[in-house]
């Protein structure tokens, strides 16, 4: 701020920087200087009227330098005041922050592992069950979970005994979609699909299909990273 002063003050005459000054010791200090018998006052255009120990011939040129440079006055008055910096803009001299962008989290959650490996597995949703069998066109249930983590780039373990100590435990609570859900005695896996929902390959004579998750039948559930 005082840098800010000094580029401006050379503008403006002696006499307009002496009133503004007087002007700004009263408007901080709630009081006036004691004032000689021999004062006149003086309009400052958008401050108000000052007594100044001044004779009249003195008074009359000061009065004429206001008049003369009251638009530059006005723009000492606004580069200094407070509000003078709008809503959501920098002050000078300082850098200008841009908020987070919206939705940023959101976009980076649907990017994951789990994610992609859902999606993947969604589109076998019908496909045969085959004891066995990991794809393309049939799967028994963890060669469905490798297949699909398979499209996220990421390498599972053939059996559901070996996906049980993947990635890192979920509590129940907490799980999210693409999460391994491991059952039966760490027989069978499946993924979670939200919603309280499984996509899984089920059994012999059964399909890829969604279906309702059965909190008794988990063993453990992970997390791929």
């Amino acid at each position: 701020m005082g840098k800010h002063s000094l580029q401006r003050e050379p503008r403006l005459p002696n006499s307009v920087k002496g009133a503004l000054v007087f002007g700004a010791v009263a408007a901080t200090t709630g009081a006036m200087p004691a004032i000689p018998a021999m004062a006149a006052t003086i309009n400052v255009p958008g401050i108000g009227n000052f007594d100044v120990p001044l004779d009249d011939q003195q008074v009359g040129q000061v009065n004429q330098a206001l008049s003369d440079h009251a638009d530059q006055i006005k723009q000492v008055q606004q580069a200094l005041a407070p509000q003078a910096v709008a809503p959501g803009q920098a002050a000078p001299g300082l850098p200008n922050f841009a908020p987070p962008m919206p939705g940023l989290f959101e976009q980076q959650h649907q990017n994951t592992a789990g994610d992609v490996a859902l999606d993947a597995a969604r589109t076998k949703i019908g496909s045969e069950y085959v004891w066995g069998a990991s794809g393309p066109s049939s799967f028994d249930c963890s060669g469905l979970v490798q297949w699909a983590y398979k499209q996220a780039g990421i390498n599972l373990p053939r059996t559901s005994f070996e996906m049980s100590h993947v990635g890192k435990p979920v509590a129940f609570e907490q799980l999210q979609p693409g999460d391994l859900v491991i059952q039966n005695g760490g027989g069978h896996v499946a993924m979670y699909a939200g919603d309280g929902k499984i996509l899984q390959a089920p059994q012999s004579g059964e399909t890829v299909s969604y279906a309702p998750l059965n909190p008794d039948s988990v063993v453990t559930a992970r997390r791929v990273a």
